[in-house]
């Protein structure tokens, strides 16, 4: 019984372009108590595998959290085998309003502690008591509204690219960071006469962090159902006016997902209007920042003049560079990046 993947990126990506079949990037999750992950896991990447689902799901005693890539001739077979496990039986599946055949190419399921890493250490709290859903329309209406506060709950690369008119953009890089601030700055004063609103990308960052806020006393706590991709289904299908300004950031080899044509971000090298993310070229630096077309080309899409030095080796001394070195997993931020200062690089 095959348990783990067995082929590459590349040959997957070679058996994908072979197959010539449309594929559908979705997500859902499902907080749920889990006696045995390990083995609901297994259970899982052995059905999925079968049919060629590709993606990045995580696994904890408290339930399931997936964002995948299912062939679309295999999709109702999919759908049925969800409908066989009974706390998964017609749930809500989220499906991308951009579709790319490759957003995923290996089929990774994992089990953590957490299907949602929030940091939290208060188990009293509820996390079924959950804050009240609003479909899209109910969400423009109430935040229409003078006594509400709007907050993404998102981290600060996601919105820099695009988030709702009025919304308040915690600077984080983590949902982990993003409770206490919240709860801080925003929260403990207005929990007991306004409505406390917030969104994410797919919903369930704002599912623990409702519940959390009601926790702490918060009266009056909505959260948008299904997220932005939900919102934006029910937007282009019900003809409701769209409040999501830019491009909706996603956590796959699409990255981001445009809603609408404005560009409220900028290049990180030249500040040119921009809002497309890129990972340095460079495998040892692999920072996320945002990079135009022309900084692209010039900077060999590297962040930087050293890290171009460094991709030009040969493969071999670029392994050399890194071995007994833990790999990057860094984020542009304005002030805090060592790699890269906003205008900082000069492109000719």
């Amino acid at each position: 019984m095959q348990l783990y993947n067995k082929l590459s990126a590349k040959e997957r990506e070679a058996l994908i372009d072979q197959a010539g079949e449309d594929r559908l990037t979705i997500s859902f999750y499902e907080y749920h108590k889990l006696n045995n992950p390990e083995i609901f896991r297994n259970h899982l990447f052995v059905a999925w595998n079968e049919l060629d689902v590709l993606g990045r799901i995580y696994v904890a005693n408290e339930g399931i959290n997936a964002q995948l890539s299912v062939p679309a001739p295999k999709f109702e077979a999919f759908k049925e085998h969800l409908d066989s496990i009974s706390f998964l039986n017609g749930i809500r599946l989220n499906i991308a309003v951009e579709q790319y055949n490759k957003s995923f190419l290996k089929l990774k399921v994992k089990v953590r502690n957490k299907i949602l890493a929030d940091g939290l250490t208060d188990e009293t709290f509820d996390a079924s008591n959950k804050g009240k859903h609003l479909k899209a329309q109910e969400f423009n209406d109430i935040i229409s509204q003078e006594d509400t506060i709007l907050i993404d709950m998102r981290n600060h690369y996601e919105t820099e690219i695009g988030h709702f008119e009025g919304a308040i953009t915690p600077d984080v890089d983590t949902f982990r960071d993003s409770l206490p601030e919240i709860v801080k700055d925003y929260v403990e004063e207005n929990k007991e006469d306004k409505n406390i609103v917030m969104y994410c990308t797919g919903g369930i960052r704002c599912e623990k962090a409702s519940a959390y806020f009601k926790h702490l006393g918060a009266k009056k706590v909505f959260q948008l159902e299904g997220g932005i991709i939900e919102y934006v289904r029910q937007v282009k299908q019900d003809g409701i006016e769209n409040k999501f300004i830019g491009k909706n950031f996603v956590f796959d080899d699409r990255m981001a997902e445009r809603i609408s044509d404005d560009i409220i971000s900028n290049c990180h090298q030249c500040g040119e209007a921009c809002d497309t993310h890129s990972n340095c070229a460079n495998v040892h630096c692999n920072l996320l920042f945002i990079q135009c077309e022309s900084c692209k080309e010039k900077m060999e899409n590297c962040c930087t003049e050293d890290c171009m030095t460094v991709n030009r080796l040969p493969t071999e001394e670029q392994k050399e560079l890194r071995k007994g070195k833990e790999v990057s997993n860094k984020i542009f931020k304005k002030g805090r990046s060592e790699n890269i200062k906003f205008k900082k690089v000069e492109v000719q």
